[in-house]
């Protein structure tokens, strides 16, 4: 069930080989929602020594300082990995699906602090991941709760 009022876990799992070279999404966010992630687990897929460059993961958010919308708000970044390992982000976090309405930056009262609950921009908040290297192979699982505030 998906309705309102409700919680569930997501897990999303990407095979992100040479193939594919363009930013990815791992959450799209949804009005009214608000996502945990729990875990990143990123696989550095070679079967030799070669390594990837590295792998970003980053928001797409409201920036609480100024107010600008949809600023890269960057939250790791693997470094040069030996093919064959994993680096695993399990560093709780959350994030709101959409942008607040009403703010101007600077964070300073209750008013926005409230609207930054609110979500009442049209704006999705998303968590995205880009690689480093076109050559870079990663297998990347990403676990999250969604909770459903509608």
């Amino acid at each position: 069930s998906r309705g309102a009022g409700t919680e569930i876990i997501r897990t999303v799992h990407y095979h992100y080989d040479s193939s594919n070279t363009t930013v990815q999404t791992l959450i799209l966010g949804e009005q009214h929602h608000i996502y945990t992630v729990l875990s990143i687990v990123c696989f550095a897929d070679y079967a030799t020594t070669s390594s990837n460059d590295f792998l970003q993961v980053y928001l797409s958010a409201l920036d609480g300082l100024d107010g600008a919308s949809g600023r890269n708000i960057y939250l790791f970044n693997t470094g040069s990995i030996t093919g064959q390992q994993t680096f695993v982000w399990n560093d709780k976090f959350s994030f709101n699906g959409h942008e607040a309405t009403g703010f101007s930056g600077g964070f300073s009262t209750i008013a926005e602090q409230n609207a930054m609950a609110d979500q009442g921009s049209s704006t999705p908040q998303n968590l995205y991941m880009i690689k480093g290297h076109s050559n870079d192979k990663w297998m990347v699982t990403c676990t999250y709760i969604d909770q459903n505030n509608e």
